[in-house]
């Protein structure tokens, strides 16, 4: 059985407050293993291994999975801030204007993506047996954090060669976000996955809105020369409930390497 370790780590210079950071170490985890190990950093720590630290009740269920099919495999993840909207501040890189599905958000998410390079990664690659090395360092998130996950994919692509962004709240920011894609400088050896529920909106036009945006970006990030696996999750919804039942197949595909 896999073991889940906590410690916390201040947000400097977002604020002053600590977070807790989750991290799932292998069964077989050797802090002496002269191959180091793969290492996912993801967003809502809180939310991915333990049912009982989850908002909801319901964990992403990733401890058993990795623990069942004994992957070698190290995620790391950050708790999100509970106050208020703060969650989605931290986690937009791009300012939203108030509309149906959101609140007015000021934008944070930069400062966030600088921190997880700046601060996260560097304290795990102390206390942990990781790679430092981008072939084997990924990113990855659900809804503001998968839109966080495509931000830093392609802003820190130097850092990270994978990413796994999940229900990716990106219509609110699509304009915003294209732009940054067409701008960045992408490694063609960078595979991204993507998806989104058919559960997640209540029509067709909603529907394919949202399709139309994945299937944008998908193609942006190929023209980049990039791996993707764009998905459209039958019967899928927003919660940690149906994203468990694609946690084999965007680990499997981002690190195929990892027995």
């Amino acid at each position: 059985m896999g073991k889940i370790q906590t410690f916390k780590l201040k947000m400097n210079p977002i604020d002053s407050s600590f977070r807790t950071i989750f991290v799932y170490l292998p069964n077989n985890y050797n802090p002496n293993r002269k191959n180091p190990y793969p290492v996912l950093y993801m967003f809502d720590g809180h939310n991915l291994f333990l049912d009982e630290t989850a908002t909801y009740g319901k964990s992403w269920g990733i401890k058993e999975y990795l623990d069942e099919t004994n992957l070698d495999l190290v995620i790391i993840g950050q708790e999100c801030n509970h106050t208020g909207n703060m969650r989605l501040s931290e986690y937009s890189p791009y300012y939203i204007s108030k509309t149906r599905w959101f609140t007015e958000v000021e934008p944070l998410g930069t400062l966030t993506a600088k921190w997880f390079v700046e601060v996260l990664k560097p304290t795990c690659e102390k206390k942990y047996n990781i790679y430092k090395t981008r072939n084997h360092v990924g990113i990855g998130g659900s809804s503001m954090g998968g839109l966080m996950s495509m931000y830093m994919i392609s802003q820190y692509n130097h850092i990270f060669s994978k990413a796994a962004c999940v229900s990716s709240a990106i219509r609110p920011v699509f304009k915003d976000l294209r732009k940054d894609i067409e701008k960045s400088s992408m490694n063609p050896h960078t595979k991204i996955y993507m998806d989104f529920g058919s559960k997640e909106v209540n029509s067709k036009e909603q529907l394919e809105k949202n399709l139309d945006c994945l299937l944008q970006i998908n193609h942006l990030f190929q023209t980049k020369g990039c791996e993707t696996y764009p998905h459209l999750v039958m019967d899928g919804t927003h919660s940690e409930a149906s994203w468990e039942t694609i946690v084999p197949l965007f680990i499997n595909y981002l690190y195929p390497e990892v027995k």
